[in-house]
């Protein structure tokens, strides 16, 4: 596969703590790209060197398939988690001195803002002072200046903090839309739901180290415990006798008139088998198989690794 950005074992040290240990990542192009891991693993040190601010101590970066090199930051844009906007200048002639910085020339950087300020319907705050606005007042205004060079790679860092529901919602279609016209998006979050919602592909690094690498798609499917979501009439004892040791019953309720169960298939057993068993007690309604979340995923592989370097050191 060609991909957009390439890391490749990368290491890196501060003084007594590894930040990085031999961390690898692809990025494809005008994907949604997770880079996720619990505060500390290393994601923030690994962005930083994306972004060419630190370097790594070693391992190879490449963007399009070159060495990543300065002239490369005109072509990635960044929204980092600790926000920098200059609180005593007004928006609009802030929004254009950035936009500048990045090699837009008055004309068009003016054109750009203008379009992105009504379309955020933002327009009425060319004049106001930044420290005049709210938190996601100022998370807006950050976004726009972020994607006004219209980067090849957007590196989000907690895009969503600060944001209500409605305006959270907003910057969703946009990211997908910016990856619609060929951005590729590098997103940095804790909100789970976002990456289930957004993410095309997620990197897991923890404790320094990746850890989990694929499609969100083929994790939660690797991750799955085989358990199934079954919504029935009829009388819950027989379905409960019914299930015998082949199968689990993990938790069962009246809703709507129905009744569900949660079920976990044992000792090898298929699908198939659990309706046959199931069938002649009970008047199915629906049956689905329920795949672990990417939040259950992220918590049960942190303490994995958390559990293992616990035992490793008794």
């Amino acid at each position: 596969m060609d991909f957009l950005f390439s890391a490749q074992n990368i290491t890196k040290r501060y003084a007594n703590h590894l930040a990085l240990d031999d961390v690898s990542i692809d990025i494809p192009h005008q994907k949604v790209f997770g880079l996720l891991g619990p505060n500390g693993a290393g994601k923030t040190s690994l962005i930083r060197i994306i972004n060419q601010i630190t370097a790594p101590d070693s391992g190879a970066l490449f963007f399009e398939g070159e060495k990543l090199s300065p002239k490369h930051i005109a072509y990635i844009g960044y929204l980092p988690e600790e926000r920098g906007l200059y609180k005593k200048m007004k928006v609009g002639e802030q929004a254009l001195y950035l936009a500048q910085l990045k090699g837009l020339s008055e004309k068009l950087a003016t054109e750009r803002i203008r379009y992105w300020f009504e379309k955020f319907e933002i327009k009425d705050w060319w004049n106001k002072k930044v420290e005049d606005l709210s938190k996601g007042m100022q998370q807006k205004i950050q976004f726009i200046v972020t994607i006004l060079h219209e980067p090849k790679l957007l590196i989000l860092d907690e895009p969503f903090s600060g944001f209500d529901p409605i305006n959270a919602n907003l910057l969703v279609k946009e990211i997908l839309e910016l990856k619609e016209k060929g951005s590729t998006i590098m997103l940095s979050t804790h909100n789970m739901e976002s990456v289930e919602e957004l993410c095309d592909h997620i990197v897991l690094i923890n404790k320094s180290k990746k850890i989990l690498d694929g499609t969100v798609q083929d994790i939660r499917q690797a991750n799955k415990t085989h358990v199934y979501e079954i919504n029935f009439k009829g009388n819950l004892i027989a379905f409960t006798n019914a299930l015998w040791t082949q199968f689990k019953l993990i938790e069962s309720k009246e809703e709507h008139g129905l009744l569900k169960a949660k079920v976990q298939l044992l000792n090898n057993a298929t699908p198939n088998q659990l309706l046959q068993t199931i069938l002649p007690h009970v008047e199915i309604h629906s049956f689905q198989e329920l795949l672990p979340s990417m939040k259950e995923i992220f918590i049960s592989k942190t303490k994995e690794v958390q559990s293992s370097m616990l035992a490793s050191s008794n």
